[in-house]
């Protein structure tokens, strides 16, 4: 994931930042209605191509038209890599966003939650295909994500599209690629520059990690290839990691001995080697970098100083802040025990205010 930008400011707003002590929004339940998307006569930019991609979604509140029948209240929510739509329902987000009164209630707004190709429900190798799938990126997936809003949903405009990891990237994609349609953007956890350096040599272990061990069999395994699998959870938790908070929750040995590897089944347990590598490989070609004038809607981009994967010492954020305008800000959340690392970008408490600042600015 990277981050770019620079600017005639750089804006840290520091006002915008939670202390440990803040007290979450209480914990409520949203049930989010499920769809499918087919997505006919699909070619990547592989050149390879498929008659049908299924792209699964779901939805919470209800479409608003404006007086020349137009929906004008979709909210994109897009979801970082190996996650799936779902994940924007967990407390820690819903509660802090959707309900009444809140930045996104879901009385005003339309929320739609993707999961994206290779994903969740969406059409993935592990349907069937396994290596023979198209290899598609991060291009592929938000040409897809504008299929189903313009195809499918008839959206023309939103009001914002808000991304966390990879869909943090997906979100500066969606600004060059189609400049008109958020009237806001809200980057989560990453910097628009290529993938290089030790963000492309941890995502580099976890395929070779997979792809070396025998019982892959390039692909057509009969069985998980347990090691691999294994190579690529721990690299993960590592990745994911936030130094205080995890000090502060496990300061013994033995109890952060017993959480790591509990991570660790638990993230072998629920992944699939060809889809994992799918996720990973599909970053290869992005570089927003190069067309980062492009984007000219108001941009609300946050990082967090914990972060293993965006580390808090790059310049890019100056220097891609100047080259995106006066509507782009940027804010690095100070390191906290209280913060998640990486995951703080799905932790609305410590960003909410800035997305109400966002949605101020962009006139909603």
């Amino acid at each position: 994931m990277s981050l770019g930008g620079a600017a005639l400011a750089l804006f840290l707003l520091q006002a915008g930042a939670p202390t440990a002590a803040s007290a979450p929004a209480p914990a409520v339940q949203f049930e989010a209605v499920e769809h499918d998307f087919i997505a006919h006569d699909v070619t990547f930019r592989s050149g390879e191509r498929m008659d049908a991609v299924r792209i699964h979604y779901a939805t919470l509140g209800r479409p608003h038209r404006n007086r020349r029948g137009e929906i004008d209240n979709a909210v994109l929510l897009l979801h970082g890599t190996g996650g799936t739509g779902r994940q924007f329902l967990q407390p820690q987000f819903a509660s802090e966003l959707f309900g009444p009164g809140e930045p996104l209630d879901i009385a005003r707004y339309w929320i739609v939650m993707p999961d994206n190709i290779g994903h969740g429900r969406s059409s993935k190798p592990s349907d069937g295909l396994r290596m023979r799938f198209p290899r598609y990126d991060y291009d592929d997936m938000v040409a897809l994500q504008h299929r189903l809003l313009s195809e499918e949903l008839r959206v023309r405009h939103a009001p914002l599209i808000l991304g966390t990891s990879m869909g943090c990237m997906h979100a500066f994609v969606w600004g060059e690629t189609y400049p008109d349609f958020a009237r806001a953007l809200m980057p989560l956890a990453c910097e628009p520059v290529e993938i290089a350096g030790l963000n492309r040599m941890w995502r580099q272990a976890i395929i070779d990690g997979i792809q070396s061990d025998p019982a892959w069999m390039n692909g057509e395994y009969q069985s998980p290839p347990t090691q691999g699998l294994r190579t690529a959870a721990s690299v993960l938790a590592i990745a994911g990691s936030a130094p205080l908070y995890f000090q502060a929750q496990w300061p013994t040995r033995d109890a952060a001995t017993a959480e790591i590897r509990a991570r660790i089944e638990r993230s072998m347990a629920s992944a699939d080697a060809n889809d994992m590598i799918y996720q990973f490989e599909s970053s290869r070609t992005y570089d927003p970098w190069p067309g980062l004038e492009r984007i000219t809607a108001p941009v609300m981009w946050i990082n967090s100083a914990d972060d293993f994967i965006n580390p808090r010492n790059f310049d890019y954020p100056q220097q891609a802040l100047a080259r995106m305008g006066a509507n782009a800000r940027f804010r690095l959340i100070e390191e906290t025990a209280a913060t998640r690392g990486h995951g703080t970008h799905t932790w609305a408490q410590f960003w909410k205010r800035d997305l109400e600042d966002l949605l101020a600015r962009s006139g909603d």
